[in-house]
């Protein structure tokens, strides 16, 4: 019989049910916050920006701070994502504390900019 952990993972194919609520560490291996969801371009199919929980207590008051998806890399013995991004930069980063707020169209472009990083 298939768990349902198995059920979610199909290779290197992942459920967005599973990647939310990931935790995310910086280069040296601290835990900065976790993916609260994904943003996936409705024309190519592919995943474009984790958005980031940071601050906050017991994900009260969290700011949501989206990053590039190829920001993050898998780390199978932290069993979480690893970015470059330091908290430092994270505390400079364009985020939303209320998604109504935020507009992807022209946001999604600061994002980019802010992390010089160009989408394919």
């Amino acid at each position: 019989m298939t768990s349902m952990l198995d059920e979610r993972e199909y290779g290197n194919l992942i459920g967005s049910d599973k990647v939310e609520g990931t935790a995310v560490y910086g280069a040296d291996d601290t835990k900065i916050g976790s993916i609260e969801r994904v943003m996936i371009d409705k024309l190519s199919g592919r995943v474009s920006y984790a958005v980031l929980g940071f601050g906050g207590f017991l994900g009260l008051g969290n700011d949501h701070y989206p990053l590039p998806w190829q920001s993050l890399k898998y780390d199978t013995r932290l069993g979480g994502y690893v970015t470059g991004v330091t908290e430092s930069q994270l505390r400079g980063a364009p985020k939303y504390s209320d998604e109504r707020e935020w507009d992807w169209k022209d946001r999604g472009a600061k994002v980019d900019d802010y992390y010089g990083v160009q989408l394919a």
